[in-house]
């Protein structure tokens, strides 16, 4: 058993959920985003999206590993951010494209 957090786009929470799922069925324990409940990030005070972000980071640093949902190969800027965080902390880097099959 590992334990993971899950970080990509929210556009992909369709992937994030399914992937999320099976991993967990393997035997993993799954560490996920916040479910937003504002449309957008933009909606949040900056105080607001600094502790979201803050909080993401912290289940990075309990997880052995990350999986970065990267539908089509896509990685946005927050993600990438999680990603060089989760490489300064020497975490397993998994990637959803290498996964889903």
């Amino acid at each position: 058993m590992k334990i993971i957090t899950v970080c990509g786009s929210y556009k992909f929470k369709k992937e994030m959920t399914e992937i999320t799922e099976k991993m967990a069925l393997k035997g993993n324990c799954m560490l996920t985003p916040i479910e937003l409940s504002r449309p957008k990030k933009e909606d949040y005070t900056e105080e607001e999206a600094m502790t979201i972000d803050k909080m993401h980071k912290e289940k990075i640093r309990l997880a052995a590993a990350i999986l970065v949902v990267n539908v089509d190969g896509y990685i946005g800027n927050s993600t990438k951010s999680e990603i060089e965080f989760a490489k300064s902390l020497h975490k397993e880097i998994l990637y959803y494209t290498d996964l889903k099959d």
